[in-house]
Protein backbone atom coordinates (compact mmCIF):
# COMPACT_ATOMS: atom_id res chain seq x y z
CA UNK A 1 0.00 0.00 0.00
CA UNK A 2 2.89 2.20 0.85
CA UNK A 3 4.55 1.36 -2.78
CA UNK A 4 1.18 2.39 -4.25
CA UNK A 5 0.78 5.88 -2.89
CA UNK A 6 4.97 6.61 -4.05
CA UNK A 7 3.84 6.31 -7.72
CA UNK A 8 0.81 8.45 -6.93
CA UNK A 9 3.74 11.20 -5.60
CA UNK A 10 5.41 10.39 -8.93
CA UNK A 11 2.86 10.10 -11.24
CA UNK A 12 0.32 12.41 -9.51
CA UNK A 13 -0.94 14.77 -13.01
CA UNK A 14 -1.23 11.13 -14.45
CA UNK A 15 -3.09 9.76 -11.64
CA UNK A 16 -5.78 12.60 -11.25
CA UNK A 17 -6.82 12.41 -14.89
CA UNK A 18 -7.56 8.84 -14.44
CA UNK A 19 -9.77 9.47 -11.55
CA UNK A 20 -11.49 12.32 -13.20
CA UNK A 21 -11.77 10.87 -16.94
CA UNK A 22 -12.03 6.87 -16.70
CA UNK A 23 -15.04 5.47 -16.68
CA UNK A 24 -13.49 2.52 -14.44
CA UNK A 25 -10.69 4.60 -12.35
CA UNK A 26 -9.35 1.02 -10.17
CA UNK A 27 -8.98 -0.77 -13.38
CA UNK A 28 -7.43 2.31 -15.34
CA UNK A 29 -4.69 2.68 -12.50
CA UNK A 30 -4.06 -1.12 -12.32
CA UNK A 31 -3.03 -1.30 -15.66
CA UNK A 32 -1.57 2.18 -16.12
CA UNK A 33 1.17 1.71 -12.94
CA UNK A 34 1.04 -2.11 -12.30
CA UNK A 35 -0.71 -1.74 -9.40
CA UNK A 36 -2.49 -4.59 -7.27
CA UNK A 37 -6.26 -4.06 -6.70
CA UNK A 38 -5.80 -3.38 -2.67
CA UNK A 39 -3.36 -0.87 -3.86
CA UNK A 40 -5.53 0.85 -6.57
CA UNK A 41 -8.47 0.68 -4.00
CA UNK A 42 -5.87 2.37 -1.05
CA UNK A 43 -5.01 4.72 -3.61
CA UNK A 44 -8.90 5.71 -4.45
CA UNK A 45 -9.78 5.71 -0.73
CA UNK A 46 -7.39 8.28 -0.11
CA UNK A 47 -8.12 12.13 1.40
CA UNK A 48 -6.89 14.96 -1.08
CA UNK A 49 -5.29 16.31 2.11
CA UNK A 50 -2.76 13.30 2.34
CA UNK A 51 -1.21 14.70 -1.18
CA UNK A 52 1.32 17.07 0.74
CA UNK A 53 4.88 16.78 0.46
CA UNK A 54 5.76 16.20 3.96
CA UNK A 55 3.17 13.47 3.67
CA UNK A 56 5.25 12.03 1.26
CA UNK A 57 8.18 12.14 3.24
CA UNK A 58 6.66 10.71 6.27
CA UNK A 59 5.53 7.69 3.80
CA UNK A 60 9.28 6.99 2.39
CA UNK A 61 10.78 6.89 6.38
CA UNK A 62 7.74 4.30 7.42
CA UNK A 63 8.52 2.22 3.77
CA UNK A 64 12.57 1.81 4.94
CA UNK A 65 11.16 0.72 8.72
CA UNK A 66 9.02 -1.93 7.08
CA UNK A 67 12.04 -3.04 4.71
CA UNK A 68 14.34 -3.79 7.62
CA UNK A 69 11.67 -5.31 9.58
CA UNK A 70 10.69 -7.28 7.13
CA UNK A 71 14.64 -8.22 6.07
CA UNK A 72 14.59 -8.96 9.56
CA UNK A 73 11.87 -11.32 9.81
CA UNK A 74 12.83 -13.09 6.75
CA UNK A 75 16.43 -13.69 8.14
CA UNK A 76 14.63 -15.11 11.72
CA UNK A 77 12.60 -17.31 9.59
CA UNK A 78 15.55 -19.04 8.04
CA UNK A 79 17.94 -19.41 11.31
CA UNK A 80 16.62 -22.01 13.70
CA UNK A 81 19.41 -21.06 15.94
CA UNK A 82 18.46 -17.23 15.91
CA UNK A 83 14.61 -18.37 16.78
CA UNK A 84 15.90 -19.69 19.95
CA UNK A 85 17.99 -16.81 20.76
CA UNK A 86 14.58 -14.99 20.59
CA UNK A 87 12.47 -17.13 22.31
CA UNK A 88 15.00 -17.31 25.33
CA UNK A 89 16.01 -13.84 25.80
CA UNK A 90 11.83 -13.12 25.42
CA UNK A 91 11.32 -16.33 28.75
CA UNK A 92 14.22 -14.51 30.68
CA UNK A 93 12.38 -11.13 30.38
CA UNK A 94 8.96 -12.25 31.62
CA UNK A 95 10.70 -14.41 34.54
CA UNK A 96 12.56 -11.13 35.26
CA UNK A 97 9.21 -9.32 34.93
CA UNK A 98 7.02 -11.54 36.97
CA UNK A 99 9.37 -12.70 39.30
CA UNK A 100 9.00 -9.23 41.15
CA UNK A 101 6.04 -9.31 43.89
CA UNK A 102 4.98 -5.98 42.69
CA UNK A 103 4.10 -7.26 38.97
CA UNK A 104 1.98 -10.04 39.25
CA UNK A 105 -1.78 -9.43 39.60
CA UNK A 106 -2.76 -13.22 40.06
CA UNK A 107 -1.84 -16.08 41.86
CA UNK A 108 -2.70 -19.50 41.24
CA UNK A 109 -4.24 -21.24 44.19
CA UNK A 110 -6.67 -24.31 44.54
CA UNK A 111 -10.25 -23.75 43.57
CA UNK A 112 -12.35 -22.74 46.27
CA UNK A 113 -14.95 -25.40 47.87
CA UNK A 114 -18.31 -23.63 47.66
CA UNK A 115 -20.43 -24.89 50.70
CA UNK A 116 -24.11 -25.78 50.09
CA UNK A 117 -26.03 -25.39 46.38
CA UNK A 118 -25.23 -21.75 44.63
CA UNK A 119 -29.12 -22.12 43.30
CA UNK A 120 -30.28 -22.01 46.72
CA UNK A 121 -29.17 -18.32 47.46
CA UNK A 122 -31.26 -17.20 44.41
CA UNK A 123 -34.32 -18.08 46.66
CA UNK A 124 -35.82 -15.80 48.93
CA UNK A 125 -35.75 -17.92 52.91
CA UNK A 126 -39.38 -17.62 53.77
CA UNK A 127 -41.11 -20.10 56.77
CA UNK A 128 -43.47 -22.81 54.43
CA UNK A 129 -45.81 -25.71 55.35
CA UNK A 130 -45.74 -28.67 53.16
CA UNK A 131 -48.86 -30.24 53.03
CA UNK A 132 -48.91 -33.40 51.34
CA UNK A 133 -52.62 -34.92 51.12
CA UNK A 134 -53.69 -39.33 51.46
CA UNK A 135 -54.08 -39.12 47.32
CA UNK A 136 -50.52 -37.52 46.63
CA UNK A 137 -51.30 -34.03 46.12
CA UNK A 138 -48.82 -31.62 47.40
CA UNK A 139 -48.32 -27.84 48.06
CA UNK A 140 -47.03 -25.48 50.04
CA UNK A 141 -48.41 -22.23 52.09
CA UNK A 142 -46.10 -19.45 53.42
CA UNK A 143 -45.92 -19.75 57.27
CA UNK A 144 -46.00 -22.68 59.56
CA UNK A 145 -49.60 -23.16 60.25
CA UNK A 146 -50.69 -24.96 63.26
CA UNK A 147 -51.48 -28.70 63.86
CA UNK A 148 -55.18 -28.09 63.94
CA UNK A 149 -55.46 -25.50 61.45
CA UNK A 150 -58.44 -26.57 58.57
CA UNK A 151 -56.81 -27.17 54.93
CA UNK A 152 -58.86 -28.27 52.34
CA UNK A 153 -59.05 -30.95 50.40
CA UNK A 154 -60.76 -32.14 47.07
CA UNK A 155 -63.95 -34.39 47.75
CA UNK A 156 -62.38 -38.20 48.88
CA UNK A 157 -59.44 -37.10 49.67
CA UNK A 158 -57.58 -35.75 53.10
CA UNK A 159 -54.59 -35.05 55.01
CA UNK A 160 -51.41 -37.00 55.38
CA UNK A 161 -48.25 -35.00 55.92
CA UNK A 162 -47.82 -31.74 57.52
CA UNK A 163 -44.39 -30.28 57.34
CA UNK A 164 -42.45 -27.16 59.00
CA UNK A 165 -40.20 -25.84 56.54
CA UNK A 166 -38.26 -22.97 54.44
CA UNK A 167 -38.49 -22.46 50.94
CA UNK A 168 -34.84 -23.21 50.60
CA UNK A 169 -35.55 -26.75 52.15
CA UNK A 170 -35.48 -30.43 50.21
CA UNK A 171 -37.60 -32.69 51.04
CA UNK A 172 -36.68 -36.02 50.68
CA UNK A 173 -39.86 -38.40 49.62
CA UNK A 174 -39.20 -41.85 50.71
CA UNK A 175 -41.35 -44.86 48.75
CA UNK A 176 -41.82 -48.34 48.96
CA UNK A 177 -39.67 -49.12 45.91
CA UNK A 178 -36.86 -48.45 48.43
CA UNK A 179 -35.71 -45.39 46.42
CA UNK A 180 -35.40 -41.92 47.65
CA UNK A 181 -36.25 -39.09 45.77
CA UNK A 182 -35.61 -35.34 46.41
CA UNK A 183 -38.05 -32.41 45.99
CA UNK A 184 -36.87 -28.55 46.52
CA UNK A 185 -39.24 -26.90 48.67
CA UNK A 186 -39.43 -23.52 46.12
CA UNK A 187 -40.79 -25.88 43.19
CA UNK A 188 -43.81 -27.12 45.35
CA UNK A 189 -47.04 -24.99 43.88
CA UNK A 190 -48.49 -22.76 45.98
CA UNK A 191 -51.36 -22.83 48.29
CA UNK A 192 -54.04 -21.36 46.27
CA UNK A 193 -56.03 -24.57 45.15
CA UNK A 194 -55.12 -27.84 45.45
CA UNK A 195 -51.78 -28.54 44.36
CA UNK A 196 -50.30 -30.64 42.25
CA UNK A 197 -50.10 -34.85 42.52
CA UNK A 198 -46.60 -35.56 43.58
CA UNK A 199 -45.76 -38.18 40.80
CA UNK A 200 -45.60 -34.94 38.22
CA UNK A 201 -42.51 -34.12 40.61
CA UNK A 202 -40.41 -37.73 40.68
CA UNK A 203 -40.81 -40.36 38.62
CA UNK A 204 -42.97 -43.18 40.54
CA UNK A 205 -44.71 -46.26 39.07
CA UNK A 206 -48.40 -46.57 38.81
CA UNK A 207 -47.85 -49.17 41.28
CA UNK A 208 -45.49 -47.47 44.06
CA UNK A 209 -46.62 -45.98 47.21
CA UNK A 210 -45.54 -43.00 49.18
CA UNK A 211 -44.08 -44.02 52.50
CA UNK A 212 -42.99 -40.94 54.28
CA UNK A 213 -41.71 -37.27 53.33
CA UNK A 214 -38.91 -35.63 55.74
CA UNK A 215 -36.78 -32.66 55.27
CA UNK A 216 -33.51 -33.46 54.02
CA UNK A 217 -31.59 -31.51 56.83
CA UNK A 218 -33.59 -34.10 59.84
CA UNK A 219 -30.81 -36.17 60.38
CA UNK A 220 -31.24 -40.40 60.33
CA UNK A 221 -34.11 -42.70 59.27
CA UNK A 222 -34.97 -46.58 60.00
CA UNK A 223 -36.29 -48.03 57.03
CA UNK A 224 -37.34 -51.49 57.33
CA UNK A 225 -39.06 -54.10 55.06
CA UNK A 226 -42.43 -56.03 54.97
CA UNK A 227 -39.62 -59.19 55.77
CA UNK A 228 -38.48 -57.32 58.65
CA UNK A 229 -35.07 -56.37 57.80
CA UNK A 230 -34.05 -52.69 58.04
CA UNK A 231 -31.11 -50.55 58.93
CA UNK A 232 -30.72 -46.91 60.10
CA UNK A 233 -29.53 -44.51 57.41
CA UNK A 234 -28.31 -40.93 57.45
CA UNK A 235 -31.01 -38.74 55.16
CA UNK A 236 -28.70 -35.90 53.93
CA UNK A 237 -26.57 -38.93 52.55
CA UNK A 238 -29.22 -40.51 50.16
CA UNK A 239 -30.63 -36.98 48.37
CA UNK A 240 -31.59 -37.58 44.40
CA UNK A 241 -30.04 -35.58 42.08
CA UNK A 242 -32.69 -36.79 39.62
CA UNK A 243 -35.97 -37.62 39.16
CA UNK A 244 -35.31 -41.02 39.20
CA UNK A 245 -34.37 -40.87 42.90
CA UNK A 246 -31.91 -43.32 44.51
CA UNK A 247 -31.91 -46.67 44.86
CA UNK A 248 -31.47 -46.96 49.46
CA UNK A 249 -32.98 -49.97 50.64
CA UNK A 250 -32.36 -52.80 48.40
CA UNK A 251 -35.26 -55.48 48.03
CA UNK A 252 -35.27 -58.65 47.03
CA UNK A 253 -37.94 -60.00 44.72
CA UNK A 254 -41.00 -59.75 45.99
CA UNK A 255 -40.21 -57.57 48.84
CA UNK A 256 -41.93 -54.24 49.95
CA UNK A 257 -40.57 -51.11 51.58
CA UNK A 258 -42.30 -51.17 55.14
CA UNK A 259 -41.81 -47.83 56.89
CA UNK A 260 -39.06 -45.19 56.91
CA UNK A 261 -39.84 -43.56 60.78
CA UNK A 262 -37.36 -40.65 62.14
CA UNK A 263 -34.90 -41.72 64.52
CA UNK A 264 -35.74 -40.41 68.04
CA UNK A 265 -34.55 -42.16 71.22
CA UNK A 266 -32.35 -44.87 71.57
CA UNK A 267 -34.32 -47.95 71.62
CA UNK A 268 -36.65 -49.47 69.13
CA UNK A 269 -39.71 -51.10 69.39
CA UNK A 270 -41.22 -53.36 66.42
CA UNK A 271 -44.65 -55.45 66.81
CA UNK A 272 -45.93 -58.26 64.08
CA UNK A 273 -48.77 -59.29 62.57
CA UNK A 274 -49.18 -62.17 65.26
CA UNK A 275 -49.06 -59.37 67.97
CA UNK A 276 -46.03 -60.46 69.03
CA UNK A 277 -43.98 -56.82 70.78
CA UNK A 278 -39.56 -56.75 70.95
CA UNK A 279 -37.86 -53.51 72.07
CA UNK A 280 -34.23 -53.23 71.32
CA UNK A 281 -31.61 -50.97 71.54
CA UNK A 282 -31.35 -48.87 68.34
CA UNK A 283 -27.66 -49.49 69.13
CA UNK A 284 -28.09 -53.03 67.24
CA UNK A 285 -28.93 -51.79 64.43
CA UNK A 286 -26.12 -51.27 61.59
CA UNK A 287 -25.97 -47.27 59.70
CA UNK A 288 -25.49 -47.93 56.00
CA UNK A 289 -26.11 -45.49 52.92
CA UNK A 290 -27.68 -48.55 51.09
CA UNK A 291 -28.10 -52.59 51.56
CA UNK A 292 -31.23 -54.76 52.38
CA UNK A 293 -30.38 -54.22 56.12
CA UNK A 294 -30.54 -56.77 59.19
CA UNK A 295 -33.07 -59.03 61.18
CA UNK A 296 -35.07 -56.42 63.07
CA UNK A 297 -37.63 -59.41 65.02
CA UNK A 298 -38.10 -63.21 63.90
CA UNK A 299 -41.61 -63.93 63.28
CA UNK A 300 -43.54 -67.32 62.94
CA UNK A 301 -46.60 -67.16 60.27
CA UNK A 302 -46.23 -63.67 60.57
CA UNK A 303 -44.98 -60.65 59.06
CA UNK A 304 -43.81 -57.13 60.75
CA UNK A 305 -45.98 -54.62 60.80
CA UNK A 306 -44.84 -51.56 62.53
CA UNK A 307 -41.89 -49.95 64.03
CA UNK A 308 -41.13 -47.32 65.88
CA UNK A 309 -38.09 -44.80 67.84
CA UNK A 310 -38.32 -43.69 71.36
CA UNK A 311 -36.35 -42.73 74.45
CA UNK A 312 -36.62 -44.43 77.60
CA UNK A 313 -37.28 -41.08 79.24
CA UNK A 314 -40.53 -40.81 77.56
CA UNK A 315 -41.41 -44.48 77.33
CA UNK A 316 -43.31 -46.67 74.53
CA UNK A 317 -46.61 -44.72 73.37
CA UNK A 318 -49.47 -46.21 71.19
CA UNK A 319 -52.73 -44.43 70.05
CA UNK A 320 -55.83 -46.09 70.72
CA UNK A 321 -58.42 -46.79 68.86
CA UNK A 322 -60.37 -43.91 70.58
CA UNK A 323 -57.24 -41.71 69.44
CA UNK A 324 -55.93 -41.30 72.93
CA UNK A 325 -52.18 -41.64 73.61
CA UNK A 326 -51.11 -44.63 75.99
CA UNK A 327 -47.84 -44.39 77.64
CA UNK A 328 -46.13 -47.68 78.77
CA UNK A 329 -42.99 -46.50 80.81
CA UNK A 330 -41.78 -49.83 82.17
CA UNK A 331 -41.28 -51.86 78.89
CA UNK A 332 -38.48 -54.01 80.63
CA UNK A 333 -41.05 -57.18 79.94
CA UNK A 334 -40.33 -56.40 76.24
CA UNK A 335 -36.73 -55.68 76.63
CA UNK A 336 -34.72 -57.93 73.89
CA UNK A 337 -31.86 -58.59 71.82
CA UNK A 338 -32.56 -57.60 67.97
CA UNK A 339 -33.98 -60.62 65.43
CA UNK A 340 -35.78 -62.29 69.05
CA UNK A 341 -39.65 -62.83 68.69
CA UNK A 342 -41.07 -60.74 71.05
CA UNK A 343 -43.56 -61.16 73.64
CA UNK A 344 -47.26 -60.54 73.13
CA UNK A 345 -48.31 -56.96 73.23
CA UNK A 346 -49.48 -55.03 76.09
CA UNK A 347 -53.01 -55.14 77.68
CA UNK A 348 -55.12 -52.60 75.19
CA UNK A 349 -53.09 -52.75 72.13
CA UNK A 350 -54.85 -51.96 69.11
CA UNK A 351 -55.94 -54.12 66.94
CA UNK A 352 -54.60 -54.25 63.81
CA UNK A 353 -51.21 -54.26 65.65
CA UNK A 354 -50.18 -51.18 64.84
CA UNK A 355 -48.43 -47.91 66.86
CA UNK A 356 -50.15 -45.88 64.55
CA UNK A 357 -52.86 -46.02 61.41
CA UNK A 358 -50.93 -44.64 59.01
CA UNK A 359 -52.06 -44.13 55.10
CA UNK A 360 -49.80 -45.00 52.33
CA UNK A 361 -50.22 -43.20 49.31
Amino acid sequence: VLEGYLIVYLNLDAVIAIIREDDDPKRGLMTAFGLTEMQATAILDMRLRSLRRLEEMELRREQGELIAEQEELQQLLGSEESQKRVIGNDVKQLKTFFSRDDQRKTRLEDLPVLEGDAFDELVEKEPITVICSAKGWIRCVKGHLEADASIKFKEGDSDWCRLHASSTDKLVVIADNGRFYTISCDRLPGGRGFGEPISLMIELGSDVKLLNIVLAHEGQLLVATNRGHGFVTDIEANIAQTRNGKQVLMLPEGVKGLLATPVVGEYVASVGSNRRLLVFPINQLPVMRSGKGVLLQRHRDSHLVDVKTFSAEEGLSWEKADGNIRVLSNFTDWLGRRGGTGKDVPKGFPRPAAFKQTPQI
